[in-house]
């Protein structure tokens, strides 16, 4: 498998020789923007003003004894500096972002407000628990709606991220096996998984077993019976699958794993596919966190607070970790130590405070605004979507399962490529000249040069049409022999195509100042 082509230039791109170049390198509203390194001096700071006379030191001898080695820039050139930068990303607000299994769905400027509003956007976590009983409230609430929506029994709200809520719902199993004296030692994954499964189930002392999948995607309980042993802890499953696919016998899986004294974790990331229609807990699942940013629209990524919740069977519910919320007497309450959870043996807790206030608002925002019947539209819709995308480039791309029906993202391969000269990488890349972020790729791995598209609920027919007409037209132009459009792509945005495995072994993370030009004898 070709990952990419070394030696590719990472200047500025051109999309072709024009009659003439600007002088300052600009192609009108495509501004070059150098780094802040180059734009400002180090030694001067945007506006200089003499030191008083007299000033008397109040920093306690504390104060920098050295320069502090950033360019001085006025405001304005700050400002237009990261303006800039800004519109050099794609994102949600730009155009179809169609990346599988990161559900890249529209964040509703109503959240953004409501988020915003006084009591949930400066509240602090060492206030004391008698000012924060708003917030609170809309805790217990948000915890409410997910076990509805899910059909468990208890929810915890404080993981930070998926991974984070993985790692919780792992932790709690252990902590169940623990109190059966029980010391089991394995955990049973499809190959077809997220890679933060096996990762989280190794990182608390798991052995790894891989269950293989059907040639149709999926996982077959006979399977998973045949890895079924005393040493087996739980069984973690992602449903929908990776692959795109609803997996039909989860019941069955979920019988067999519990006779054999296992439990049930399930992968939330593919939520936004069943909200509403299926709920994991009827499904025999004891454990599953829910990806806030992917199922209910709060902000995805950035490195900004993230929300990964976990929902529990009454078999985990015990174990759930603090802090949590309980009712007394109707009246929600923050629980912060073990001796007031009056649930059982929490593990432990995974954060020191509850935290992600203004994403747990967001998403109770979303929950309000749509309603039940709305949350089950917004997943009929994500399904329609990408099953539109799936019927729409069936004869032009390649499906490696079959042209049969998907969830909320279609999977496709790279054999309609095959052939042609042109790699999934240059296909993808060739994607950005079209005003497109690239799809998934290369993953899930269990399908060679994969290309996981998931248009999400999100996406108008007129988008989507203009989205297909696009692929269509680069499926067929690699088929047609056109490489040159493939290999040096892209050429119209800001950077041509770089050494991405170098970018990331080798990253220049701190600013050089360049060697002063030598000057030749002729010119001195």
């Amino acid at each position: 498998m070709t990952m990419n082509r070394e030696g590719r230039p990472t200047a500025a791109g051109e999309a072709e020789a024009t009659a003439h170049t600007t002088f300052t390198g600009n192609r009108a509203l495509q501004i070059e923007e150098p780094l802040l390194f180059e734009i400002g001096q180090t030694d001067e700071t945007g506006v200089d003003l003499a030191e008083p006379e007299g000033l008397a030191d109040r920093l306690g001898g504390l104060g920098r004894k050295a320069p502090i080695g950033l360019p001085g820039l006025s405001e304005p050139e700050t400002m237009r500096h990261y303006v800039r930068l800004s519109q050099k990303n794609y994102a949600i607000d730009m155009g179809v972002y169609p990346l599988g299994s990161c559900t890249m769905k529209h964040n509703p400027r109503l959240n953004e407000k409501m988020a915003r509003l006084p009591g949930f956007a400066d509240v602090h976590p060492l206030q004391p628990a008698a000012t924060v009983t708003g917030a609170v409230a809309l805790l217990a609430m948000l915890g409410d709606w997910l076990k509805e929506l899910t059909g468990m029994a208890a929810v915890t709200l404080s993981p930070k991220a998926g991974a984070h809520g993985e790692l919780c719902g792992m932790m709690a199993i252990k902590a169940a096996h623990r109190a059966r004296g029980e010391s089991r030692n394995i955990v049973l994954v499809p190959e077809s998984a997220h890679g933060t499964n096996p990762a989280t189930a190794a990182l608390i002392g798991y052995k790894v077993v891989p269950i293989p999948g059907r040639k149709d995607g999926t996982v077959d309980p006979a399977e998973v019976a045949k890895l079924m042993s005393p040493d087996v802890a739980a069984i973690m499953l992602t449903n929908p699958n990776t692959c795109g696919l609803f997996e039909r016998d989860i019941v069955e899986i979920a019988r067999v794993v519990h006779e054999g004294g296992a439990y049930f974790y399930a992968d939330g990331a593919n939520f936004n596919a069943i909200v509403g229609k299926a709920r994991p807990g009827d499904l025999g699942v004891d454990a599953m966190h829910i990806n806030l940013h992917k199922t209910f629209s709060t902000p995805h990524g950035g490195g900004g607070p993230g929300a990964g919740p976990v929902v529990f069977s009454e078999a985990l519910a015990p174990f759930a970790p603090l802090p949590l919320v309980r009712l007394d007497g109707g009246k929600a309450v923050l629980v912060e130590d073990a001796a007031n959870s009056s649930s059982g043996t929490p593990f432990g807790r995974m954060v020191a405070f509850h935290g992600q206030m203004g994403m747990f608002v967001r998403a109770m925002t979303y929950m309000l605004s749509h309603g039940a019947d709305g949350l089950r539209l917004a997943s009929e819709d994500a399904v329609l979507a990408a099953n539109y995308v799936r019927a729409s480039l069936a004869d032009v791309m390649s499906l490696p399962f079959g042209n049969r029906t998907c969830m909320h993202e279609v999977l496709f391969d790279d054999t309609f490529l095959d052939g042609s000269g042109v790699t999934t990488l240059d296909f993808a890349k060739a994607m950005i000249d079209e005003g497109f972020h690239p799809m998934t790729m290369y993953f899930p791995l269990v399908v060679h040069g994969a290309l996981l598209i998931e248009p999400t609920e999100s996406e108008s027919k007129a988008s989507l049409d203009l989205f297909v007409a696009a692929l269509r037209d680069l499926a067929m132009a690699a088929k047609a022999g056109d490489v040159g459009r493939f290999a040096g792509a892209p050429y119209f945005a800001p950077r041509r195509r770089l050494d991405e495995t170098r970018a990331a072994r080798q990253p220049k993370l701190v600013w050089s100042e360049p060697a002063p030009a030598a000057i030749s004898p002729a010119e001195g």
